[in-house]
């Protein structure tokens, strides 16, 4: 029963009928997917595509029943590979297996039911509110009350009974409704609780928690970086008063699900699951360094257009990514993490000093 259940989203997207992408998006325009190729070379794009899948698939074993096997053996095959992008058909399962998710699934049975028909939530009119704000573009969430709108309204009412503490923030519904598109309900909300929880990397749930707090740590290590890593192009934004605020924000909350191309999204999203947010940072810095010459010259409103509208070329995942990859920030990220905190601290222990009541015959 279970490999079944594993095994329904494994074939992947079905062709694409006309006026819709081959990822289920609506097209905006009457452009194709891309150049119009040759017979020939769609046929060896074929090829290619089914002798990657034959390796993940041996790879990962049935149902992963060999994925961490083989990760223990060539946990440096896996990276290449997963760098190189996963198979669309086997995208959901693989996320699942990277992320940590399968086996939280499997050692809660029946949770996910006990949250989504049992319990009641007080996010429950904003989740209703956002709904139809979520992948609008996509067939699967356009109906009004339909499957795609049922399932995510789910998840989010799930999560928000789930974590009390974190309850529900809108940029949650383009994480879970990426993942509908690739694994059931109940798989999405457990990839959900793994990431916000941190089941192999840090938790993420500081996006979302009152006030944001892992969102301005990471703004801040972001500025950091790019003073360092674009100095040239730092100075610019301080002389123009631009801050990541401006413009970054939605890469972490959403991890580039938002506003950006699909395709380049779940390349993205590969990477992230497996090797956690620093791929955030590494991809906003080479979208920053490919459009470094034109963003120098820009005056303030202009630059803002430009850093919430990217050109197309630079969007392209097979030039984006190899240039994310080759910068190095590991190292940096920590001990900027560890700045971070320093500084915060000390602020909120000036700020509890300064708000602690004086006592009688005391004095500044």
């Amino acid at each position: 029963m279970e490999k079944k259940r594993l095994d329904d989203y494994e074939p992947g997207p079905v062709p694409s009928p006309k006026g819709v992408d081959r990822f289920g998006f609506v097209k905006q325009d009457n452009t194709s997917d891309g150049l119009v190729k040759s017979r020939s070379a769609y046929e060896y794009e074929r090829y290619r595509e089914e002798r990657r899948v034959r390796k993940w698939r041996k790879m990962i074993g049935v149902g992963g029943s060999d994925w961490k096997h083989y990760l223990r053996r060539k946990p440096h095959v896996v990276k290449r590979r997963i760098r190189k992008g996963i198979p669309d058909c086997l995208r959901g399962l693989v996320w699942q297996l990277i992320s940590g998710s399968r086996d939280l699934l499997l050692m809660n049975p029946g949770v996910y039911e006990q949250l989504v028909i049992y319990e009641t939530s007080a996010s429950e009119l904003d989740i209703i509110r956002d709904i139809s704000r979520t992948f609008p573009s996509h067939v699967f969430f356009q109906q009004r009350h339909g499957p795609g709108q049922r399932s995510l309204y789910n998840v989010l009412k799930a999560y928000s009974v789930f974590d009390r503490n974190v309850g529900y923030v809108q940029g949650m519904g383009f994480l879970a409704g990426l993942l509908l598109l690739y694994m059931s309900e109940e798989d999405a909300f457990w990839l959900l609780v793994a990431l916000l929880k941190g089941a192999v990397h840090a938790p993420m749930e500081g996006l979302y928690l009152a006030g944001l707090p892992l969102v301005q740590q990471y703004l801040f290590q972001f500025e950091c970086l790019v003073r360092e890593h674009l100095p040239k192009l730092g100075e610019h934004f301080s002389n123009e008063m631009i801050n990541p605020s401006m413009y970054a924000s939605q890469w972490f909350i959403t991890v580039f699900s938002y506003s950006f191309p699909f395709h380049l999204a779940l390349r993205i999203w590969d990477v992230f699951l497996y090797e956690g947010v620093k791929i955030v940072f590494k991809v906003g810095l080479a979208l920053l360094k490919y459009c470094h010459d034109d963003l120098v010259k820009l005056p303030f409103e202009k630059l803002i257009h430009a850093l919430k509208n990217f050109p197309g070329n630079a969007m392209n995942p097979d030039m984006l990514l190899p240039l994310a990859y080759s910068i190095k920030i590991s190292k940096r990220l920590e001990e900027l993490k560890q700045e971070y905190e320093t500084k915060t601290g000390k602020i909120r222990r000036a700020r509890e000093v300064s708000e602690k009541p004086m006592l009688p015959g005391e004095s500044n």
